[in-house]
């Protein structure tokens, strides 16, 4: 029995179940918060943002102000749950896939439990109104702040960093090598509609994972030069895009690029391998 078997087989019936409703789930909440981050984006590059802040903190505040805005919050809250409790089964039982039991597949997806955890919580917190809307430049701000006065504070910022970008890269280059295609059942379907799939996530991972790299870019030289201030969330990175020569051009590129990647995360809901 492989180890994808055995991990199916230890989460049981009940499991089989649940789990797929868990990831699908996860996986279109994440699509929405990139769909609205992209579209937040687009419009700070064409000066139409009134001020808005394209991150998660920015897409929360925009379905905030719809009609049922409060549910709506709290079903992106529910939804990245999902997505962490998901992920923390993939790290319990293995993930989908021949080599779903490697330690190093098992670790990774661990990493993301964590992750999504923490997110779920800061959305959480924003739709009881209990914290959890300050920005996240300044969220980043101040947790670089706070890091930076542990003991080897520095060095642990600067790790941080570093994985960060690191991570981008991996996310980036995965995405240019299709890598995500073995993670997809498409059986049945055209290939036209296969083809679109792989071209939001080339251009949609791409883009996300040159968002990731330079957040971890800033993170680290915030610890090189010990100084919490050149610390920046999403918002600011993206900003700085737009700082380019390329102009506001480059930041259009990027945000659509993230709206391809929300796109493509509906697409994996509906034929991701669970």
């Amino acid at each position: 029995m492989n180890s994808r078997a055995t991990g199916t087989a230890r989460r049981g019936g009940t499991g089989k179940r649940i789990v797929p409703v868990m990831a699908r789930s996860g996986l279109a909440t994440r699509g929405v918060l990139y769909v609205l981050v992209g579209v937040l984006a687009v419009r700070m590059a064409f000066g139409e943002g009134g001020g808005e802040e394209a991150d998660r903190q920015g897409a929360l505040q925009e379905l905030a102000g719809k009609p049922f805005g409060g549910a709506l919050v709290w079903a992106i809250g529910i939804g990245l749950v999902c997505m962490a409790l998901w992920r923390l089964t993939e790290a319990c039982f293995g993930t989908a896939g021949p080599d779903g039991g490697k330690a190093t597949k098992r670790l990774a997806a661990g990493a993301r439990a964590v992750f999504y955890a923490v997110v779920a919580f800061s959305v959480l917190s924003f739709a009881a109104g209990e914290g959890g809307r300050q920005s996240g430049d300044e969220q980043s701000r101040d947790v670089t702040a706070q890091a930076l006065g542990w003991p080897a504070g520095q060095w642990l910022v600067g790790a941080v960093g570093v994985a960060i970008a690191i991570g981008g890269a991996v996310i980036a280059v995965q995405a240019a090598r299709r890598s995500f295609r073995k993670h997809l059942d498409m059986s049945g379907v055209s290939p036209r509609v296969r083809k679109a799939v792989v071209f939001l996530g080339v251009c949609g991972g791409l883009a996300r994972g040159a968002v990731f790299a330079a957040v971890g870019g800033f993170i680290t030289y915030a610890a090189v030069n010990y100084d919490p201030g050149q610390a920046r969330g999403v918002d600011d990175t993206l900003r700085t895009f737009s700082g380019t020569p390329a102009g506001p051009w480059l930041l259009v590129l990027v945000a659509v690029g993230l709206i391809l990647f929300g796109v493509f995360s509906w697409a994996m809901a509906r034929w991701r391998k669970v």
